[in-house]
């Protein structure tokens, strides 16, 4: 499992961002960890050329006002044992975390999908989007309380696999996470087709040369697709070997799906660099489900 000594936990003081909170504390206690609590000031006038920077004009009254209500945020974390460093930075906050997070260097960073203070600091979309296509290292996105349905500790994992080296390297996190744990997992091999399923184009109404042909194809990529789960599962540190699930349909739709069926604690999932291409698959899957899941989903990047 890849050590977590520090973890960054953004927090805007919001009742989501409190949630966030609770679960960076529970992964310190459980890994012996630091976490580095950040509140981003953000000024209303803009950084103004010639002037001096912005954290040297906000005001110091304010800066310890903010830094006090911080500490008290993160008050449950002594009696928990773990040690935490106030840190109130001035400035755009994705850009804040995301330069915090390089600094100090963070294993991890503990974020809420949705906040209601201030400007939406928070907000899924603008700052925890960015941070999630940039940061430097892996981040577990946190739902509003008022949607989970996961609990601490985690005692079901779920991780999508589509073979691509940032799964791959999902799986064997979720592997390490699940027997450090004694979680359950599930691994889940989405099939997408070009069209939406269910219903897939019924037999009948193609071609007999293309149903058959369909249904080879469909037979081979369900073959292919289960043998490597298995050789996958095989593999596993786990003992006995983590469950495995293929199904049909668009991914971000399936992986929601079986993640309630399924009532999982936690989603983890590969994704990819940063250029446009990557940036496209992350919007169309990855960024869907940290939207919509109702548990954490811990995403790692290759």
């Amino acid at each position: 499992m890849r050590e977590i000594a520090q973890i960054l936990c953004p927090v805007d003081f919001s009742d989501a961002s409190a949630h966030a909170v609770e679960q960076a504390i529970a992964l310190a206690g459980w890994r012996q960890a630091r976490i580095t609590a950040l509140h981003v000031s953000t000024p209303i006038v803009a950084s103004v050329p010639g002037l001096p920077p912005l954290g040297e004009r906000a005001s110091s009254v304010e800066l310890e006002r903010l830094r006090a209500r911080a500490a008290q945020f993160f008050a449950p974390a002594e009696a928990a044992g773990v040690g935490v460093d106030i840190v109130i930075d001035v400035g755009q906050p994705a850009a804040a975390i995301l330069a915090r997070a390089e600094a100090l260097p963070a294993d991890v960073i503990v974020i809420g999908t949705h906040g209601t203070s201030g400007f939406l600091h928070l907000l899924l979309g603008s700052v925890t989007e960015k941070v999630l296509r940039r940061a430097p290292c892996a981040v577990l996105t946190v739902p509003p309380r008022a949607r989970v349905t996961s609990a601490l500790p985690f005692a079901r994992i779920l991780c999508p696999v589509d073979f691509s080296d940032p799964s791959l390297a999902a799986f064997q996190e979720a592997s390490s996470l699940a027997a450090a744990s004694g979680a359950a997992l599930t691994v889940l091999h989405v099939v997408e087709w070009p069209w939406q399923e269910p219903p897939a184009p019924a037999a009948r109404d193609l071609p007999p040369e293309q149903a058959v042909a369909l249904a080879e194809f469909r037979r081979y990529v369900e073959t292919s697709a289960r043998m490597r789960l298995d050789k996958l599962a095989a593999g596993s540190v786990l003992i006995p070997p983590p469950a495995t699930s293929i199904v049909h349909g668009r991914s971000h739709v399936e992986i929601l799906r079986v993640a309630a069926l399924h009532r999982a604690d936690l989603i983890v999932m590969g994704v990819h660099g940063r250029n446009v291409i990557d940036l496209t698959l992350f919007g169309s899957t990855t960024n869907q489900v940290v939207r919509l899941a109702t548990c954490p989903v811990l995403t790692l990047r290759r």
